[in-house]
């Protein structure tokens, strides 16, 4: 064999197996957290359909806890409930058909039944406030203490 068609096996040969491993390496169902910008992936969470998650921050007008709930469905993300403790700007002020509204035992007000698809999922973490991720009732894990501040969080599913 002339070592040109030996050079090239071997390139072709090498090339598949880089993308079988990195193929690999995503292979199953995953959360992705990505920074928006430069498309690191920060964090590939296993999941499952029907799985949730939480972000849980402090709103930045009324200074107050609000927490996101998402359900993942065949790999797409619906926001399906709110709790939050006063308005602000971007608090709902009303429910929708099918929506019920509760009060926890803090006083929070809790929006249930929510069943909006969520097509583009991105967070700014900021410098102000603290966000605060957990999947499945997961401990809730600081995003800026694992990605920074400043960051603009895609999150996505993939392998669904």
């Amino acid at each position: 064999m002339n070592r040109k068609v030996f050079i090239g096996i071997t390139a072709a040969v090498l090339i598949v197996a880089v993308i079988i491993l990195m193929s690999g390496t995503l292979s199953g169902k995953y959360l992705i957290l990505e920074d928006d910008e430069t498309g690191e992936i920060y964090s590939k969470i296993p999941v499952e359909n029907f799985d949730e998650f939480e972000i849980t921050f402090t709103h930045s007008v009324n200074k107050t806890p609000v927490t996101d709930i998402y359900q993942i469905r065949e790999g797409d993300i619906y926001l399906t409930g709110n709790i939050y403790y006063s308005f602000g700007a971007g608090v709902p002020t009303e429910i929708y058909e099918g929506q019920t509204l509760s009060y926890g035992e803090n006083g929070e007000m809790i929006i249930s039944n929510m069943d909006t698809l969520i097509p583009d999922l991105v967070y700014i973490i900021g410098t102000v406030t603290d966000y605060y991720f957990s999947v499945n009732g997961s401990e809730k894990v600081c995003m800026q203490d694992l990605y920074g501040t400043n960051k603009h969080i895609r999150i996505y599913c993939r392998g669904f």
